[in-house]
């Protein structure tokens, strides 16, 4: 469920937004005025933000610029809502960092089309730039998906861990304790020979048949090429 907040002073509006997001199986916090609406952004992270631009303490173009400001919340996609119509707002909002723009009175229709495309021109993004590519091989570390030639391969969760753990730390020797604690965790106390297994399958699964990806160090472990 992708979380939304909601920044309006007016109560109403807030309120209509919320009810329609809500029943459009979004999962709703909200803000009345600029301060509130950095703090909370913080606080919960939200996957998108509902924007209106005359707010009281600081103004959406003030928070846009802070939030494009901060590190773990700086990507956060933005619509920009305000009751102007002036092409100068909504040039001033885009480069302030808002990602739409949507002028009240609005239909919420066209609100909802919006949120969708937003977050789904964020999601394709946001997947494109977590995505890693070795030769044909191709690993999302996001959404967990691994491909070769464009086909789909299905890996356990402990098989993507390993994989990931070396991609991490591609070209270094990475021994069998080390690969224990990182995908199995530091509390496991199984025999080490359990790497060896998975590694095997893992190469059969992405037809690592001549150990081009994924190198045997005999005596110490095992490497990403």
């Amino acid at each position: 469920m992708k979380k939304i907040l909601v920044v309006d002073d007016e109560e109403y509006i807030r309120e209509l937004i919320e009810f329609n997001l809500k029943n459009n199986g979004y999962e709703v916090i909200t803000s009345e005025d600029g301060e509130m609406a950095i703090k909370t952004a913080k606080e919960e992270k939200p996957d998108l933000i509902v924007l209106d631009l005359m707010l009281p303490k600081l103004s959406g173009f003030g928070v846009c610029k802070e939030i494009r400001a901060h590190e773990e919340i700086g990507s956060t996609p933005i619509i920009m809502l305000t009751a102007k119509n002036d092409e100068g707002n909504k040039i001033e909002g885009l480069d302030a960092g808002a990602d739409d723009y949507v002028t009240k009175p609005f239909s919420v229709k066209e609100l909802l089309a919006r949120v969708r495309a937003v977050l789904r021109r964020y999601d394709k993004n946001h997947k494109n730039n977590n995505e890693i590519a070795i030769k044909d091989l191709t690993i999302n570390l996001d959404s967990h998906e691994v491909r070769r030639n464009e086909k789909n391969i299905d890996l356990t969760n402990k098989e993507f861990e390993l994989l990931k753990v070396l991609i991490e730390n591609k070209g270094k020797v990475l021994n069998r304790n080390f690969l224990l604690d990182h995908v199995w965790g530091y509390d496991y106390f199984g025999d080490s020979r359990t790497v060896d297994v998975h590694i095997r399958y893992l190469r059969k699964k992405i037809e690592d048949t001549n150990n081009e990806f994924i190198e045997t160090v005999r005596g110490v472990g095992y490497k990403l090429r």
